[in-house]
C-alpha cells in the first residue's frame, strides 16, 4: 500500500530553547523566512504525503495559524498593491493537515505522541514518523522522505540515519546494523572506541501498524520517558525488519542555539 500519512510529533515544550520558547513554539523559530517545521512539512509534500497529523501541545495555536488562510493579511496585500505576496502565505494545497492534541499532564517521551496518533494508521498500511524540530537539507531541493519511502521493502520499517564524525557519537543514540544493513540495536551515547558505527538515529523512520501498536503498552525506560526505539527494539525482537537508510542530505537542528545558528547559516548561504 501506497504510504500517504506522516505522524509529526510538535507537542514539546523546547525546554533547551527557554526563555524563547516560552512564547514562540519550537517548531515554529525561523530558519530563514520559514518556520523549522515547514522544511519536514515540504519534504512530505515532495514525496508525495497527502496528509499529516501534527501532534501538538494543548495551547499550541502558531502551527495552525501559519498553515491557515489569513484573510486579514490578504485583504491587506491586495489593498497595498501587494498582491505578488499572496501565494507565499497561501495555504498548502493537495494535502490534509490534522492535529491531535498531546495533554500537558501525563506520560512523557516520544513514544507517546505516536501512541496518540495510533488509530489513524490501518491494519495493512505504513505511516512516516518525523519530529518537528530538526530536518535534512537537500541543495537540490530533492525529498530525503521520499528517499526513505522507495528505500523501505514493502510491509517493513525503516529508519534515516546520518553520519557524524567518530569523535561525536557520544552525543547520540548510534546505530548497530547487520550485514545487509538492518537495524539490530541503538546504543545510546557510547565511547568513540565503542561505537558500533558512526551512523546515529534522528528520529525519522517508516513505521508499519505492528510498531504504532507497540507504542501503546510500552513501559518507561529508566529516565522516566516512554521511547520510540523501544518500541522498534520489540518489533525487531519478534522478528521484525527495519532497513537503515543514510541520509544523503545535511542534518540540521532547531533543538539548540548553535544547531539552530548553523542551520540558519547553511539555509542563507544556499539562497
Amino acid at each position: 500500500m501506497k504510504i500517504t500519512k506522516a505522524i509529526i510529533p510538535v507537542a514539546g515544550w523546547g525546554t533547551r530553547r527557554l526563555p524563547i520558547t516560552k512564547a514562540i513554539e519550537k517548531c515554529m523559530l525561523p530558519i530563514g523566512n520559514r518556520p523549522l517545521v515547514d522544511y519536514v512539512v515540504q519534504d512530505c509534500l515532495a514525496a508525495g504525503i497527502t496528509e499529516i497529523f501534527f501532534v501538538v501541545g494543548e495551547e499550541s495555536t502558531q502551527l495552525q495559524n501559519y498553515y491557515r488562510s489569513n484573510i486579514s493579511l490578504n485583504d491587506y496585500l491586495r489593498r497595498n498593491n501587494k498582491a505578488d505576496k499572496l501565494d507565499i502565505v497561501a495555504p498548502l494545497k493537495d494535502i490534509k493537515l490534522h492535529y491531535i492534541f498531546q495533554p500537558s499532564y501525563g506520560k512523557y517521551g516520544t513514544a507517546v505522541p505516536v501512541a496518540l496518533a495510533a488509530s489513524i494508521v490501518e491494519e495493512d498500511e505504513s505511516v512516516v514518523v518525523l519530529m518537528g524540530d530538526d530536518f535534512i537539507y537537500n541543495k537540490d531541493g530533492s525529498s530525503e522522505v521520499k528517499r526513505l519511502i522507495e528505500a523501505t521493502p514493502e510491509g517493513n520499517c525503516s529508519l534515516l540515519a546520518t553520519h557524524v564524525p567518530i569523535q561525536d557519537v557520544a552525543r547520540y543514540g548510534v546505530i548497530e546494523q547487520d550485514n545487509n544493513g538492518n537495524y539490530v540495536r541503538m546504543i545510546d551515547q557510547p565511547k568513540p572506541d565503542e561505537a558500533p558505527s558512526n551512523l546515529i538515529n534522528i528520529s525519522k523512520y517508516v513505521l508499519t501498524k505492528e510498531v504504532l501498536d507497540l507504542t501503546l503498552d510500552l513501559l518507561p525506560a529508566q529516565n522516566g520517558e516512554y521511547q520510540l526505539p523501544d518500541a522498534i527494539n520489540k518489533y525487531v525482537t519478534n522478528g521484525g525488519i527495519v532497513r537503515v537508510v543514510a541520509s544523503m542530505g545535511q542534518y540540521l537542528d532547531g533543538g539548540s542555539v548553535e544547531g539552530w545558528l548553523h542551520a540558519n547559516n547553511i539555509v542563507l548561504d544556499n539562497q
